[in-house]
């Protein structure tokens, strides 16, 4: 609160930073029709009755407003639930899916690997095929070249 003076009038100023709220204007009217009624030019039991009448409806406006804001919270935490439910199976599909592509791809590369690994064993087998084959050829045309031992010694050998 602060003062300010115009005029030499001192006036005081009421500064507030946030609103009251639902229950400050609840509050608020309670107090008016209190005073409209305490203040009415009636009889006492006219007063009394017109004060048990506000109440009872004030009661029924609560209690009708306490319902409403159940119900729309009630509605807000299943509207909730059923977002995180949906989010939740959303993801656990994205998982299966990715679990069947992660598995296909396992065993494209097993059938790969095992297809390659016939075709070096296949690819070895042919090519010890061919070196024993060239070997043997080899030996046999070495063979054939060569003198027979009978004609290594009358031929070119040296005396001794």
């Amino acid at each position: 609160m602060r003062r300010v003076d115009y005029d030499d009038e001192p006036t005081v100023i009421i500064e507030r930073s946030s609103g009251g709220g639902v229950g400050s204007f609840l509050l608020g009217i309670a107090i008016g029709a209190a005073a409209a009624l305490l203040l009415a030019p009636q009889s006492g039991a006219a007063t009394r009755r017109d004060i048990r009448r506000s109440a009872r409806r004030a009661k029924r406006a609560a209690k009708d407003l306490a319902g409403d804001i159940s119900n729309k919270v009630t509605d807000t935490f299943d509207q909730a639930r059923d977002r995180v439910e949906q989010g939740i199976d959303t993801a656990r599909q994205a998982i299966d899916l990715k679990k069947r592509q992660v598995s296909r791809a396992m065993e494209a590369g097993r059938a790969a690997a095992q297809q390659a690994r016939d075709e070096l064993e296949r690819r070895i087998a042919e090519t010890k095929a061919a070196y024993n084959a060239g070997v043997d050829v080899a030996r046999s045309t070495n063979a054939a070249q060569l003198p027979a031992p009978s004609d290594l010694d009358t031929e070119d050998t040296p005396d001794r």
